[in-house]
């Protein structure tokens, strides 16, 4: 009863789009499926090393045994806090700091040399420095994340901030609209596509960030794991560990691309 709204030509277009959609998550799901099929195979046949490279049972094993003893939720709770905490403050701070600056032009060009210089400023370097000032906690790589994350953020933002059509703006100013009416009506709706790339790029800086800052402080973690692992050769360990992170980066992406869609809608 639905389609009798549309024509026959828009019935088609959307089976067109649906099957297209089917095809694209099926080819995604070979596209795996085949990758860890070889891997696993050409560790079987030894034409890669097995102990260096690890395989798809072996991780399983691994996944099994960090299971038995307790320690894998323990891990993946330690770390996906930590970014999650991380993210969601990068996310905020650098939303406000972008809406600080799209407000003062003067703001904008003073800081943009520093906001430049602190990007492409090798966060890793601090870490000797964010360990001496916060300590060897998780607030250390709480702030790494940070770090790593915000920068980004705040370009992303206010660069969408940036973008909205002047012809729009110049409306606004003509009916009398302030900074903070202009930004309430406009700036944000017309910014959600940005916010929902600037949250799509902050998911995978989030979790650089996190294991960047376990690499250097933590006592637990996935970052932890790969870490001792790779300390004594135990590179099942790390290859367990890095495919949990893929699996929880994926995830994190996947929750945010349905908000996106819904946003849309």
């Amino acid at each position: 009863m639905k389609n009798l709204n549309y024509s026959r030509e828009h019935i088609a277009y959307l089976k067109k789009e649906r099957n297209k959609k089917i095809i694209i998550t099926v080819s995604r799901i070979l596209v795996l499926v085949i990758i860890l099929g070889f891997w696993e195979l050409f560790a079987q046949l030894k034409i890669i090393d097995p102990f260096i490279t690890s395989s798809p049972s072996r991780v399983i094993k691994t996944i099994g045994d960090l299971y038995k003893n307790g320690t894998l939720f323990f891990h993946i709770g330690i770390t996906l806090a930590e970014t999650l905490a991380g993210f969601v403050i990068a996310v905020i701070l650098g939303y406000a700091i972008a809406v600080v600056l799209w407000a003062s032009d003067t703001v904008h060009k003073v800081a943009e040399p520093y906001i430049v210089v602190l990007n492409s400023l090798p966060k890793i370097a601090l870490g000797p420095l964010i360990i001496i000032w916060i300590g060897t906690g998780y607030d250390a790589i709480i702030f790494m994340t940070v770090l790593v994350s915000i920068i980004v953020c705040i370009m992303n933002m206010l660069t969408g901030f940036l973008e909205v059509d002047k012809t729009k703006l110049l409306l606004m100013k003509a009916m009398g609209a302030n900074k903070a009416t202009t930004l309430r009506k406009l700036i944000i709706p017309a910014s959600l596509p940005a916010l929902m790339n600037t949250l799509k790029v902050a998911v995978g800086l989030a979790w650089i960030g996190s294991i960047m800052g376990e690499y250097i402080v933590s006592k637990a973690g996935l970052g932890y794991l790969i870490v001792y692992g790779g300390q004594v050769f135990k590179l099942d360990l790390v290859m367990t560990a890095t495919f949990i992170l893929c699996l929880l980066a994926g995830g994190m992406y996947g929750i945010i691309a349905v908000i996106e869609k819904r946003i849309n809608r």
